[in-house]
C-alpha cells in the first residue's frame, strides 16, 4: 500500500451531497460509447403539467420528462437511437447524449434546445466546483462551461482541450481552474495529466492502466480508476491506490463532498465477458487506504450512488438498496426496492437503475415499466408509478454543485 497523503482541505465548491459526479458511468464490458439501436419514432407529447424538480428517463424511442414529487409522468420528446441522460448542474437542464453528440434538453420547459456539442461517441458528463465538464470520445475534445450559461438558450462561452489522441476518456475541472483528464488511445488507456488554467500541462501519471471513471470527495480529492487500483489527484499530486489483487478492476466511483471516502467497484477476473461482482471498494483519499465490501450480491454500473450524509448506496440485483457507512465499510440498513433481477450481457440494455437527488433514492424497474421513490433515512418506498414503457438511463435536474 502506498504511503497516505496528507488531508489538507482545498477550499471552492465541491460535489453536491446527494448527488456524486458520476457520471455518466460505462458498461465494464464496452466502450461507453453510443451506438445506434433500431427504434421507431414516437411522437412527442405536450407537457401535460410543470414538472417539479424534473426527473428524465430514457426509453427505446425518446424519453420522458417526470415531476420530481409525485413521479407524474409530464410529457413525452421522441428521440429514437441510443440515448444517456445526465444532470446538466444547474437546476432545469439534462445533458442527453446521442449517436450524432452532447444535446442539451430544458427538462424545466420539457424540450430539447438547440444548443449541441457535435462528435461522434459523446461520453462522461461530469459536473464539479460550479463547471460541467463533456468528453467526446471520438475526438478526444473536452469542452468546460458554467451551466448557468445553459439559461441563455445559446452555448455557453467556455473551455476547450484537444486530447492527444481520441480515447474513451473522462476529464473534470478542479475549483482552483485545473484540469485533470485521461491518457491514452482507443486501444490502451494509461492514466492522466493535469493542466493549468492555461492548459499547460503541470503533472501526468501514466501507472494507471485501463483508466476509467471518476469521482471527487471531501477536501477536492479527485480519483480516477485503474485496472490494479485508484489514481489520486489530490493538493497537487498524485497517489496511486494499489488493489489487494494483480488485476482489481475500478472503473465507476460515487463520491460525495460529505465523506473523503470513495465508493467504488471491483472486479477480478479480465477475461470475464460480463463480471458480476458481489464486492465493492471504499477508497479513503485521506489515508490512501482501499477496503472491499462483500455485498453477497451482484449490482451493475448503474448501481452506485451516495447519500446526502456521505452514505455509499448500492442497488444489488436482490432487488435491495444496500446503505453502508463509508468510514466502517458496515451496511447500515437493506431496503427492498424491486424485484430481484440479473444485468444482461450488453451494457446498453436496460435494468434497475439508481439515480440519487438530496434525501431520495430513485430506482427504475424496466420489466415491470415502474419507478419507485425511496427516502433513503426512513427507508420507506414513498412513490411508485407505471410508466407506458419500461426505462433505460435514468437523470435528472441537479444543482449547487
Amino acid at each position: 500500500m502506498n504511503k497516505s497523503i496528507r488531508n489538507r482541505v482545498v477550499t471552492g465548491t465541491a460535489l453536491a451531497l446527494a448527488v456524486s459526479t458520476v457520471l455518466t458511468a460505462c458498461g465494464g464490458g464496452g466502450d461507453g460509447s453510443s451506438a445506434t439501436t433500431t427504434a421507431k419514432d414516437e411522437p412527442s407529447a405536450p407537457p401535460a403539467a410543470t414538472a417539479k424538480n424534473p426527473l428524465v428517463a430514457s426509453f427505446d424511442g425518446g424519453l420522458y420528462v417526470l415531476d420530481g414529487e409525485s413521479l407524474k409522468l409530464t410529457s413525452t420528446i421522441a428521440l429514437p437511437g441510443f440515448n444517456r441522460v445526465n444532470p446538466a448542474g444547474d437546476d432545469s437542464h439534462v445533458i442527453v447524449s446521442t449517436d450524432a453528440g452532447f444535446r442539451v434538453l430544458d427538462a424545466a420547459a420539457q424540450k430539447l434546445t438547440d444548443i449541441t456539442y457535435e462528435g461522434a461517441k459523446p461520453g462522461h458528463v461530469v459536473r464539479h466546483a460550479g463547471k460541467t465538464v463533456l468528453f467526446t470520445d471520438g475526438t478526444g475534445e473536452v469542452n468546460v462551461f458554467d451551466p448557468a450559461g445553459l439559461t441563455e438558450g445559446k452555448k455557453p462561452d467556455g473551455r476547450t482541450y484537444a486530447s492527444a489522441e481520441a480515447h474513451h476518456g473522462v476529464a473534470i475541472e478542479l475549483s482552483n481552474g485545473e484540469l485533470l483528464s485521461t491518457l491514452g488511445t482507443e486501444e490502451k488507456r494509461t492514466g492522466a495529466l493535469v493542466l493549468d488554467k492555461n492548459n499547460k500541462e503541470i503533472k501526468r501519471n501514466e501507472k494507471c492502466p485501463g483508466v476509467h471513471g471518476e469521482a471527487a470527495a471531501q477536501g477536492e480529492a479527485v480519483a480516477v480508476g485503474c485496472e490494479d487500483g485508484v489514481l489520486i489527484y489530490k493538493d497537487g499530486e498524485f497517489t496511486k491506490v494499489d488493489a489487494p489483487d494483480d488485476y482489481g478492476r475500478i472503473g465507476n466511483q460515487a463520491g460525495s463532498d460529505a465523506s473523503p471516502v470513495l465508493l467504488g467497484d471491483y472486479k477480478t477476473d479480465p477475461d470475464a465477458e460480463l463480471e458480476r461482482p458481489t464486492r465493492v471498494s471504499l477508497i479513503d483519499t485521506a489515508t490512501a487506504e482501499l477496503r472491499l465490501v462483500d455485498l453477497g450480491t451482484s449490482y451493475s454500473f448503474r448501481s452506485l450512488g451516495r447519500g446526502p450524509h456521505g452514505e455509499a448506496l448500492v442497488l444489488g440485483t436482490d432487488g435491495t438498496l444496500h446503505v453502508i457507512d463509508p468510514e466502517t465499510g458496515k451496511v447500515e440498513k437493506k431496503i427492498p426496492v424491486v424485484d430481484k433481477w440479473q444485468e444482461p450481457l450488453d451494457w446498453q440494455q436496460p435494468r434497475p437503475t439508481l439515480f440519487v437527488r438530496d434525501h431520495t433514492a430513485y430506482v427504475s424497474e424496466p420489466g415491470k415499466r415502474k419507478l419507485h421513490a425511496v427516502d433513503i433515512e426512513s427507508g420507506e418506498k414513498t412513490t411508485s408509478v407505471t410508466l407506458p414503457k419500461g426505462t433505460n438511463e435514468l437523470s435528472g435536474v441537479v444543482a449547487g454543485h
